[in-house]
Formats: C-alpha cells, sequence, structure tokens
C-alpha cells in the first residue's frame, strides 16, 4: 500500500486546524465546501437540508481534524466524513426504518429525459436523482463512493443481498431511461 505524504501547505492547514485556527478552518472549508456540496445533492435534494448536512459534516471534519492521518488524500478523507453524515441524516429523517426493497416497486413512472440525445452530466444525475431512495442510496455508494456490498449492508442496515438486488435494478432503470 502506497503511503500518500502531504505537502508543507496541507500540513499547516491541518495544523492550523487542529490548533482551531479560524483563518485556516476557513480556508479547508473554501478548498472543499463546492465541491462537497455537490456530493450532498448526490443523497438529499433538498437544498437546505443539503446546507445542514454540509454544516454538519464540516462541524466533523474540525472536531476530528487531529485524527486525520496521511494515509489517504484529505478529499477523500472529508469525503467520507461529508457521505457519513448525509447516510446519517436519512437514517434520522426515515426513523431507522428499513430501506423499501426495490423489488417491491411496480409499474415505476418512466419518463424520457435525452429524447436521443446526447447525455450530459445534469441528464445523469437527474436520472439518477430520480431513483427510489434506497436504490439511490446504494447505487451512489457502490457506483460513486466505491463501497462493497458487504460495507454498504452495514452502513444501511440491510442485508448484503438487498444492497446487491436494488444496485442492480437501479442500474437496469438507469439503462431503460437512458435508452429510451
Amino acid at each position: 500500500m502506497q503511503v500518500q505524504t502531504i505537502d508543507l501547505a496541507e500540513e499547516t492547514l491541518i495544523r492550523g486546524c487542529i490548533n482551531n485556527d479560524r483563518r485556516e478552518q476557513e480556508r479547508l472549508y473554501r478548498l472543499f465546501a463546492d465541491e462537497m456540496y455537490n456530493v450532498c445533492l448526490i443523497y438529499e435534494s433538498d437544498r437546505d437540508a443539503v446546507k445542514d448536512i454540509l454544516q454538519d459534516a464540516f462541524i466533523k471534519v474540525f472536531k476530528n481534524i487531529s485524527q486525520y492521518q496521511s494515509s489517504g488524500s484529505l478529499r477523500g478523507w472529508v469525503r467520507r466524513i461529508v457521505v457519513n453524515t448525509a447516510l446519517d441524516y436519512l437514517r434520522r429523517k426515515n426513523g431507522h426504518r428499513a430501506l423499501v426493497d426495490i423489488e417491491t416497486i411496480s409499474d415505476m413512472q418512466l419518463q424520457t429525459t435525452t429524447n436521443g440525445t446526447n447525455l450530459g452530466l445534469k441528464d445523469i444525475v437527474a436520472a439518477v436523482n430520480r431513483l427510489p431512495e434506497g436504490a439511490r442510496l446504494v447505487f451512489n455508494l457502490f457506483a460513486l463512493e466505491g463501497y462493497s456490498h458487504k460495507e454498504i449492508a452495514t452502513k444501511l442496515e440491510i442485508s448484503e443481498g438487498t444492497s446487491k438486488s436494488q444496485y442492480s435494478r437501479a442500474r437496469q432503470f438507469l439503462q431503460q431511461w437512458v435508452e429510451m
């Protein structure tokens, strides 16, 4: 395993955040806020809720920055906190209820988004956001975040089989929508 070394500027940034230097905290926030806001949008479409998730995530980042070990990128470490904060939010929002198995969803309304034109990033994001919540979460965690189905099952408190099933069905829906 290759250990990533951090440069002096990043080390100064991290040191400043550990020491509660507001300028360094603001610098870290500005460095990642826009990107992490977009990550939050993958998990929640309500922009007010996204702002709350982002704020909670950065509070966790600042509180736990001393635990960051330079074995991976700072960006990846921050992103993992943001994703976990978004998942925590969704668990609270849904009252810890288990995700509905996508197999039980029938006659999902399919709408054309491309009309035979090339897909842009906005089209893809819109299609993913149309997925039922459980399928969307599994798809995002597996395809975008790189989690295994076993890790997803643990995070979402579902079975590994349900994770695989939801991912498979999410892909089927997305392929149907793209082909229209």
